[in-house]
């Protein structure tokens, strides 16, 4: 019908005047008829076809722009959304062998702890290293009591110096409003100032010694025992390991029995290499400890004895040499005395 009408409005004469301006076409009912048929059921703009060959050729070599338009872009968006898929596949699938592993580990290792606890099940035991860990626990506890009465210690003698110090200040001033008693409150006046010097520099020869001890036992032992908690959480582990293939060993030895049993031979052996190198660790730590708890524990005893030694002997002298010794500074005059407790 499209190719009449268009046949029709070839062949049609247009009369133009002497002016250049078209005439007037003469009426034709049924070509405006079929003009607007057209308009109604013409083809979309967004379904366009590009025909080769020309005008009034065959179907064959029409090609739909709209596949030329969106095919570039489909294939584009699914490769994208194809990469992001399998990426989040990856993931979940990481996430759930680790957690099937951890799982499987604490099952494992919960059944082992339980048998132990019965009396069921076998342990490894290294005797030997066990005493010391048992014996270096029993050490930290004293040490500890030791920086607690220390901490004490520093507290009650921080508020006796203040008090002194007060009281000194107190006797100076009753010394000039007090005539008559001007010499008796003025050598107490001096008495107490001087044992407030005293008392300071003691207090910093003990504030060090509590800072050393601090130190030894909540961070040198500490480390210590994280490496031991380490290694017994390796040997528990192990033994759950161990356990289990005991257990795959004394059954059939059928194929699927025969994998079960080099896989589990397989995860032995990485508990068994980990369990090595975390007891070679601790067995080291603790040899490398013991060293440095008798090194610093002797520098730190002697300081304190000394330094209480002098103090209360009077011998201001002595005292200040025994700082100087463990290069020890006291803070400068004017600073705020609460400091020292601070840094406990």
């Amino acid at each position: 019908m499209t190719d009449s009408i268009m046949s029709k409005a070839a062949t049609m004469e247009i009369p133009i005047n002497s002016n250049g301006d078209t005439g007037t076409l003469p009426e034709d009912d049924s070509l405006e008829q079929d003009l607007q048929q057209v308009m109604v059921s013409g083809p979309n703009l967004n379904e366009t076809s590009i025909v080769s060959g020309g005008y009034g050729g065959t179907a064959e070599g029409i090609i739909p722009t709209s596949s030329i338009k969106g095919s570039n872009m489909h294939h584009s968006s699914s490769n994208s959304s194809m990469a992001a898929d399998e990426a989040t596949r990856g993931v979940a699938v990481e996430k759930i062998e680790t957690m099937k592993k951890w799982g499987l580990n604490t099952y494992k290792c919960t059944k082992q702890m339980i048998s132990e606890r019965f009396g069921r099940g076998s342990r490894t035991v290294d005797l030997e290293l066990e005493a010391q860990i048992e014996v270096l626990r029993d050490t930290k506890k004293k040490y500890e009591n030791v920086l607690r009465l220390a901490r004490a210690l520093t507290n009650h003698f921080y508020n006796m110096v203040q008090t002194q110090h007060a009281l000194g200040d107190t006797f100076a001033d009753l010394s000039q409003k007090s005539p008559e008693l001007r010499d008796e409150f003025g050598y107490n006046a001096e008495t107490q100032k001087l044992l407030c010097k005293n008392g300071e520099t003691l207090l910093g020869a003990v504030n060090f010694f509590v800072s050393s001890i601090n130190t030894l036992v909540n961070k040198t032992m500490e480390d210590t025992l994280m490496t031991i908690k380490m290694y017994e959480n390796a040997r528990l582990e192990f033994d759950a390991y161990r356990s289990d293939l005991e257990e795959l060993s004394l059954g059939p030895r059928d194929a699927v029995a025969m994998a079960r049993i080099d896989a589990a031979q397989e995860q032995y052996q990485v508990q068994k290499d980990k369990y090595e190198r975390l007891r070679s660790d601790v067995i080291i730590k603790l040899k490398f400890l013991e060293e440095n708890k008798v090194k610093v524990m002797h520098k730190q005893l002697l300081l304190f004895h000394n330094a209480i030694s002098a103090y209360f002997a009077g011998n201001q002298e002595q005292l200040e040499q025994t700082l100087k010794q463990f290069n020890i500074k006291l803070k400068p005059p004017g600073a705020d005395k609460p400091s020292w407790l601070e840094e406990q």
